[in-house]
């Protein structure tokens, strides 16, 4: 039987439900399903087949062993940068992000779980960083003022979003000019079966919320960005006990050789400008004050 589609509102309700369980879930057990939602397989699911262990500011504590790339690695962050993470969990690409900034920096973490904040702000304090925020808020409306940011990341997380225009024209409102963005998420080629496309535990797991590569690609540039450049590409297999959940031996069958590519791509995009260096407004608010990057007063 057909199932109901999800309104946005009721996507956006259950991708909230379900990283409110995935902050409480061990690393392993994200690794193995589908970006921690889902049906969980017998055998390590690659959609995460990045490792951030080695890059410098990882920090254990932070990886929930979700994402489907490293946006950070590729996204130029220069000393003294104020960088935005989109979806930002438990704060790992926040922390490998304030690694590049340093102590003169700003990273600012958003995200619309309200558990996910709270363990983001347990391993800042653990780490004694000052200059590490983060804020609750949601990427389609970010608590951000505009043109601040020199650098926006994110990682597997607008493929969650229903309405990723508006995502990509938030990035382009709170980036100064001449800032940038290196994104990695999924994206399709071909069309996903219905019960995929239209399962909400599905959508939580990061596929069926994918749309299709091109135009993902259009949205950024319809935002008014420029230089878009894929940095990274690679697919996406589904496993088949996790695929069975949704389709039958035939579907699966039919999935498999049908010619739909799932794939991870990391895209970098530009606004146009020289940039000028511009105060922080600190908790999203004009009244709160501003915070010059480095000063201590996060």
């Amino acid at each position: 039987m057909k199932t109901r589609t999800k309104s946005p509102e009721e996507l956006k309700e259950t991708v909230r439900k379900k990283y409110s369980e995935i902050s409480e879930q061990a690393k392993d057990y994200n690794a193995r399903s589908c970006c921690g939602a889902g049906g969980d397989s017998t055998k390590v699911y690659n959609i995460m087949t990045d490792d951030y262990s080695e890059l410098e500011g990882y920090n254990s504590d932070a990886d929930l062993g979700l994402g489907c790339g490293l946006p950070t690695q590729f996204a130029r962050i220069k000393k003294g940068d104020y960088v935005i993470d989109l979806g930002s969990g438990a704060g790992n690409d926040c922390f490998v992000a304030r690694h590049e900034t340093g102590a003169e920096g700003k990273v600012l973490g958003i995200d619309f779980t309200e558990s996910m904040i709270t363990k983001a702000r347990e391993n800042a304090d653990k780490l004694g960083f000052n200059n590490v925020e983060f804020r609750f808020g949601d990427i389609e409306e970010m608590p951000v003022s505009e043109n601040v940011a020199d650098v926006v990341v994110s990682n597997c997380v607008l493929n969650l979003v229903p309405d990723k225009p508006k995502v990509f024209a938030e990035i382009f409102r709170v980036l100064k000019p001449g800032g940038h963005f290196s994104i990695s998420d999924i994206v399709l080629e071909g069309e996903l079966p219905d019960a995929l496309r239209e399962d909400a535990e599905m959508y939580a797991g990061c596929v069926a919320g994918a749309i299709q590569k091109k135009t993902y690609l259009d949205h950024i540039k319809e935002a008014g960005f420029e230089n878009i450049t894929i940095q990274k590409e690679k697919p996406i297999d589904i496993p088949e006990d996790i695929l069975s959940q949704y389709l039958n031996e035939t579907e699966i069958a039919e999935f498999n050789s049908g010619g739909t590519g799932i794939y991870s791509i990391t895209v970098f995009a530009q606004k146009a400008g020289d940039g000028e260096q511009k105060k922080v407004t600190m908790l999203g608010t004009d009244g709160a004050g501003y915070c010059e990057p480095g000063s201590g007063c996060c």
